[in-house]
């Protein structure tokens, strides 16, 4: 079959890899009709994931027909499009009966914390992901969900990270009725988050980002207010100022790793990896927000240490709130919203690139070209 296979960062190909089989009999095989690159690919892509293996097929937001089933699968059968959440999880033990599936106890031997995620290095188990033509999707009674008829294709795809994901970072905020809200970080998760605070009860919604095309997109599509962190000095100061010099109810980090803004923050955890990635979005977070409020964090950050000001947090009795998105259990509601017309989530698509044309489309998406917010692959099998 046609994948994409890592070959070292910033190098990425279409090759042909052996198609894969069932390995379980709760394993499905999965044809791709979907898949997109997501900012935390791009983690992987620029080399700051550990243990991300060359030949390894990445891509963890799918969807796809159902082309064979093991035997002990009961609730698919061959021709149901799914999609599929980008947590691997086994919905039995003690944290998925909790609802915490991205913190599955059973499908990640290499970790205590997160659990497994499709293509996302051996820190996440080591399973391929989507960005190919088939896929082995283990635990197929757990994870996939059918798509609904009247759900197009598109929005079905975003269902399986992004708009779940922002919609937990907003969830997680607790946003009471008439809260402002500041999210920092205006791609994908950063653009789901804003729409959703609005869902969610929120009196002000502000976005902060550096690329303009970015910020005109999430002020129109999601009737907020936006900052250009390049027109700022100081950060905290800036939203104190727009807030009556309390700060914003809650924070939103949809950055992680690789956020821009601070230079030293910048050399210490993106070149130099002293850090677990740059942490400046959190430090704005953290400052930004005013005492007693709330910090989410969705943005990604590698699993060591970082530098983060807790004296501050402590200091002005923050509550902050963290987690891998539980996609499962936004699915109802998200649906009904799509179905409802609250939310048309592939209206973020920039972009629809063959699979074939994979390495271009990671240089699109990592230098930001084209006004490129977010890029759909199709396999050649979706194309007919």
């Amino acid at each position: 079959m046609l994948a994409m296979t890592y070959r070292g960062p910033y190098r990425v190909r279409a090759s042909h890899k052996q198609e894969p089989v069932i390995e379980h009999p709760n394993d499905a095989i999965v044809r791709v009709t979907r898949t997109c690159i997501c900012g935390s690919d791009l983690h992987l892509y620029h080399g700051l994931v550990p243990d991300t293996r060359v030949g390894m097929t990445f891509g963890h937001e799918f969807t796809g027909i159902v082309e064979e089933v093991g035997s002990s699968v009961t609730k698919l059968k061959k021709g149901d499009h799914v999609l599929v959440p980008f947590n691997i999880f086994c919905g039995s033990c003690f944290f998925c009966q909790k609802e915490l599936f991205g913190n599955c106890h059973n499908t990640n031997p290499s970790a205590t914390a997160v659990g497994a995620i499709y293509g996302y290095s051996h820190t996440a188990g080591g399973y391929d992901g989507g960005q190919a033509e088939y896929v082995r999707v283990p635990l197929a009674d757990v994870g996939p969900t059918i798509i609904p008829d009247d759900i197009d294709p598109d929005d079905a795809v975003l269902l399986t990270d992004i708009l779940p994901t922002g919609y937990q970072a907003a969830e997680m905020g607790d946003i009471q009725e008439g809260d402002t809200v500041v999210i920092f970080g205006a791609g994908p998760v950063g653009i789901m988050a804003a729409k959703s605070a609005w869902l969610l009860g929120a009196g002000r919604v502000i976005v902060v980002d550096h690329l303009e095309y970015r910020l005109e997109f999430v002020r129109n599509w999601a009737n907020c207010e936006i900052v250009n962190f390049k027109d700022v000095q100081d950060m905290a100061e800036h939203i104190k100022k727009m807030t009556d010099w309390l700060g914003a109810d809650v924070c939103i980090d949809a950055v992680g790793a690789e956020a821009a803004g601070n230079a030293l923050q910048h050399l210490s955890g993106v070149k130099l990896k002293l850090q677990a990635g740059a942490s400046t979005a959190l430090h704005w977070a953290i400052n930004s927000v005013r005492k007693g409020g709330t910090v989410s964090i969705v943005g990604v950050y590698g699993p060591t240490g970082n530098m983060v000001p807790i004296g501050n947090v402590v200091n002005k009795g923050l509550t902050i709130r963290a987690n891998q998105a539980s996609v499962k259990r936004h699915l109802p509601r998200l649906i009904e919203h799509i179905q409802a017309g609250r939310i048309k989530p592939s209206d973020v698509i920039t972009h629809r690139i063959p699979l074939e044309d994979i390495a271009d489309a990671y240089h699109i998406f990592s230098s930001k070209l084209d006004n490129c917010i977010k890029p759909v692959l199709l396999p050649p099998s979706a194309r007919q």
